[in-house]
């Protein structure tokens, strides 16, 4: 059985520096390779089921992996009866995730998540309890998780949020113009979002969920980052059906196709329904096959995630003491 090489690069996951990718500029649209596109569904989760049994790590290499993935991780809260006290333990969770004793144990420091992902309405919040840890807030806009208010009221909470303080915008995207064909109008919503987010990253949320073929994820994919994505993203969490291996596998396809042909490195964030350990191992074997080890680091790939910080966290415990704890004792917030 193969085995993931954490220090493939030279250097454990958890340790790598930090870069930061260039913006995508996007380009115009070519109709004639966003309708080419095509995807096999049966081919692609036959491969998908294979990715959970083909990579294993175990012991100090699954520690390692494990603690690259905390770096990975956008610590999320986007529930209605949030408070600034809430936000606040979030995001001292995100500078400190895991207890300084299994830190120091296991070597290393200086550990924090990707990013803490909220509401407009906390984003000053979140900026403000954030001051100095040099992690960036990311707030979901675009009358998330619909994204059906007035189209000029989704570009101004864009503006709002930018203006607040938030480094990322996670925006959705319209699913009507996936789902009748109509690329160019989701070509120009795109565009007009990415120029709303100014120097802030963007990320397109597709909502895969709802868009009814793999074909329509594989051409919303190409189309976003035509128009100018920084990150493509799978799901808002709040979706029957959110991230899952064959939709990750065809828009990390895309994204490996659009840097062929461009040069271009966009990100992924996979979102909604990732809680386990184990997943987010499965999940980075699956982005180191496809698109290589530049995209383990934070810049090109997110986890939108909550309660998964816990589960890792209770997994680097038992690797450092041999005993599982309780889930309370690691609270996220």
């Amino acid at each position: 059985m193969d085995t993931l090489d954490p220090t493939a690069t030279g250097t454990s996951p958890a340790q790598l520096p930090q870069v930061q990718t260039p913006r995508n500029p996007g380009l115009a649209l070519d109709l004639d390779w966003v309708r080419g596109a095509q995807a096999n569904t049966s081919a692609i989760e036959r491969r998908a089921a294979t990715i959970g049994t083909r990579r294993s790590v175990k012991k100090d290499h699954q520690a390692a992996w494990l603690a690259r993935a905390i770096t990975l991780i956008d610590l999320t809260t986007l529930a209605g009866d949030d408070t600034e006290g809430r936000v606040r333990r979030l995001c001292a969770k995100a500078a400190s995730p895991v207890r300084a004793d299994l830190l120091a144990a296991l070597g290393l420091e200086g550990l924090t998540t990707g990013a803490v992902c909220v509401y407009h309405d906390m984003v000053e919040t979140a900026v403000d309890a954030l001051r100095g840890t040099g992690i960036p807030v990311a707030a979901v806009s675009t009358g998330f998780p619909a994204g059906l208010s007035p189209f000029h009221l989704r570009v101004a909470e864009i503006g709002e949020s930018v203006a607040a303080g938030a480094h990322e915008i996670d925006i959705v995207i319209s699913r009507r113009h996936v789902l009748t064909g109509d690329w160019a109008a989701l070509y120009d919503e795109m565009k007009t979002f990415r120029e709303a987010c100014g120097e802030a990253h963007v990320k397109a949320i597709l909502a895969t969920g709802e868009l009814g073929t793999l074909r329509n994820v594989a051409r919303a994919s190409l189309v976003c980052m035509m128009a100018g994505a920084d990150f493509i993203k799978t799901s808002t969490g709040k979706e029957p059906v959110n991230a899952t291996l064959p939709v990750s596998l065809v828009m990390m396809r895309a994204i490996r196709d659009y840097h062929q042909r461009t040069g271009i490195r966009v990100g992924y964030k996979p979102a909604g329904g990732i809680s386990k350990a184990k997943d987010a191992l499965t999940y980075l074997a699956l982005v180191k096959d496809e698109l290589g080890d530049r995209w383990l680091r934070p810049d090109l790939f997110r986890f939108g995630a909550s309660s998964l910080l816990g589960d890792i966290e209770r997994q680097l415990e038992h690797h450092v003491s041999g005993h599982y704890s309780a889930a309370h004792r690691h609270a996220i917030g």
